[in-house]
């Protein structure tokens, strides 16, 4: 049976009470007193846990991550930068997965409701000026990530000028047929992302044609996933012309562009969006977003937020700024275009 505070508090002929606030970082308890308990209590392999001190303290000591899937790499380099923020602080972190086929906003709204946590992190959930209006009078700290919003504190990505840029660099390479191997084209940032490359085409003369934009069959994860990177790339092979370069809207989708390329022996340049960890290590060029420092960055406004207890203080809007990073993926002396 694992030890308890009782029986700290008999090793160390103390008070559970003294033991108790020794855990919650009372001043009232001498410092030889407190280093006993702590020695007593490490020898014994004991620690407070941080539920249970939030109960005795009346605080949930607790931060709540929702997020609609967590089986993604873009969650896990935000999920980083969310555990370094709170490395230094006592609290918890719990990831809650929002379902987007029943209504998320539902689902946050009965979270917060139930007030289950002291702050909370929303991660791509993109909520209607509305809603985060009413999710507002629940009163709880909020911090947004890859969403903007007047009424909570939000870091969000240019996705715009992100896919403006990649774009461009394909574009002044002199690749005329460019096509976008695209995810749910009713998510926000698909939808700022095809704004960027209407965009990057129009400062070239170059006419939009929506049958370049080409989308897997799995809607898994909004379509950011390899098999519809896989499956838009096959669509991309079998076009009659067929495009000479691509960009695609996530690494991940460009790992299984990749496949259907390497499966049909033809090369097509190809520059991609996020600039995660293994987009260097199979040469992708990529727009760099920088989701730790999102994370990061969120999650220290919040625990600031929670701390002075005081939702007056002005909201703050970070907008990270995209950086074009070229690899071998879309360099011409490396990729051979199709013949057209």
């Amino acid at each position: 049976m694992p030890n308890t505070i009782y029986d700290i508090a008999k090793a160390a002929d103390v008070s559970i009470a003294t033991v108790s606030r020794v855990f919650n970082d009372s001043d009232s308890v001498k410092k030889s007193t407190r280093d006993k308990i702590l020695k007593i209590a490490d020898e014994m392999g004991y620690h407070p846990h941080v539920y249970a001190q939030s109960l005795a303290s009346k605080k949930r000591n607790r931060i709540m991550m929702l997020v609609p899937v967590v089986s993604n790499y873009y969650l896990t380099e935000i999920l980083k930068g969310v555990q370094d923020g709170m490395s230094k602080y006592n609290f918890e972190l719990n990831i809650v997965n929002i379902n987007q086929q029943h209504s998320p906003f539902q689902q946050v709204e009965k979270i917060l409701k139930k007030r289950w946590a002291e702050g909370y992190l929303t991660v791509s959930l993109h909520f209607s000026d509305a809603e985060l209006k009413k999710l507002k009078k629940y009163g709880s700290p909020i911090s947004l990530i890859d969403d903007h919003s007047e009424h909570f504190d939000s870091f969000s990505f240019d996705n715009c000028t992100g896919a403006y840029l990649a774009t461009k660099h394909l574009l002044s390479k002199g690749y005329k047929r460019i096509a976008v191997l695209s995810a749910n084209e009713h998510s926000i940032p698909i939808v700022e992302r095809l704004n960027g490359y209407k965009k990057a085409l129009k400062d070239f003369d170059i006419p939009f044609s929506d049958k370049l934009i080409l989308k897997g069959d799995i809607s898994a994860f909004d379509g950011f996933s390899e098999q519809s990177g896989y499956e838009a790339m096959i669509k991309a092979l079998e076009m009659s012309p067929p495009p000479d370069a691509c960009f695609s809207t996530s690494d991940i989708k460009a790992v299984g562009a990749q496949k259907a390329m390497r499966e049909h022996k033809i090369t097509v340049p190809l520059i991609s969006f996020d600039n995660i960890p293994v987009a260097e290590y199979i040469g992708l060029s990529t727009i760099e977003q920088p989701m730790y420092d999102m994370g990061l960055q969120a999650t220290k406004k919040l625990v600031k937020r929670i701390q002075n207890n005081d939702q007056r203080f002005s909201i703050s809007n970070e907008i990270f700024e995209p950086n074009l990073i070229i690899r071998e993926s879309s360099n011409p002396q490396i990729s051979k275009s199709f013949e057209v």
